[in-house]
């Protein structure tokens, strides 16, 4: 099978399209033919070694993809061979063919392409997790999302719209902030034109927001964790900007605020029912036409250089996706 292979931690041009033995399902195990597989920020900072955890090389990378069951090992009889699924893993997801184990595959909704479902358990899942499970959001609360063309981003702006909230879309440009507008945001703001404190406090009247969506921090997050309102939220969820940032405690103290990490593959790994949960509530949002992952560019493998470059550019308006089903 065609497969990407990281031989040795580097740029994304030290990778390798590569032949190697298409593998066989083992006892709870699940064969499944790629037709997509999205790219995510993580697989940048994988490859280069660069991520909180890390895999040693040499490693197939690739957290999601989305295609059809080839073959079942023993024991397994939550799905069948033929069957759509969508499927996330540390690594592996960008070849012809993937195993993993049969408690790691989901249902691929019918409203969804393999293409769209490459592109929603991380995602979507990431940001149903933070905004529903940790900060319990509500009907009528605002929440800030920053980064909002991202994937993550976007699914957050268009979970929040789901459970009634306003949205204020944060971004560092016109074509990313009328992209989120398409996805539900009510308000926006260019970080890089104006003063994103300074547009906070006049878009909520001064009163801040319930809950901050941070998958960028760097210079962004003291601004946004300042505007928070009596009580409110700040999740993190990463760090595109390649900042980790540091904040001063008091002010959590000044509005009795908290600072809530989003780890949501460690948590789905412990609280695996409580995941099946949030997939059956989304899907509910898919067939009802409240979710639907939106696709940047879609690329053959063999264009992997390509489509790095769009996440490390920060071009990507929504996903990038690996396009397999020709392979």
């Amino acid at each position: 099978m065609k497969a990407l292979l990281c031989e040795a931690y580097g740029p994304p041009e030290s990778l390798k399209l590569t032949e190697l033995a298409k593998p066989e399902p083992g006892p709870g195990e699940v064969l499944i033919k790629v037709n997509a597989a999205a790219l995510n920020f993580p697989d940048l900072l994988f490859v280069s070694g660069q991520y909180q955890v890390n895999i040693p090389p040499p490693f197939i990378p690739g957290l999601e993809a989305a295609g059809a069951v080839e073959a079942v090992g023993a024991g397994v009889d939550s799905v069948a061979v033929g069957d759509r699924v969508m499927v996330t893993a540390t690594h592996g997801m960008f070849a012809e063919y993937v195993v993993v184990k049969a408690r790691e595959v989901a249902p691929t909704p019918d409203q969804l392409t393999d293409a769209e479902a490459a592109s929603f358990l991380i995602t979507y899942s990431t940001a149903c997790h933070g905004l529903y499970d940790l900060a319990q959001l509500k009907e009528g609360q605002l929440v800030l999302v920053l980064g909002a063309a991202g994937g993550v981003g976007s699914a957050a702006i268009e979970l929040a719209k789901a459970r009634g909230a306003q949205v204020i879309a944060a971004a560092s440009s016109g074509d990313k902030l009328n992209f989120a507008e398409r996805c539900g945001a009510d308000e926006t703001i260019n970080y890089s034109q104006v003063s994103l404190r300074d547009e906070l406090k006049v878009l909520t009247a001064g009163r801040g927001v319930d809950v901050v969506f941070d998958p960028v921090g760097g210079d962004l997050a003291l601004p946004s964790l300042k505007a928070l309102a009596w009580q409110g939220t700040y999740l993190v969820v990463g760090f595109a900007s390649g900042e980790i940032p540091k904040f001063p405690a008091n002010l959590t103290l000044l509005k009795e605020g908290s600072i809530t990490g989003v780890w949501w593959g460690t948590w789905a790994s412990r609280e695996p029912q409580e995941q099946i949960r949030n997939l059956k509530l989304m899907a509910g949002m898919v067939a009802d036409g409240q979710l639907k992952p939106r696709i940047s560019a879609q690329y053959p493998l063999a264009d992997y250089e390509a489509a790095f470059a769009d996440i490390s550019g920060r071009r990507v308006l929504g996903k990038v996706v690996f396009d397999l089903t020709d392979s």
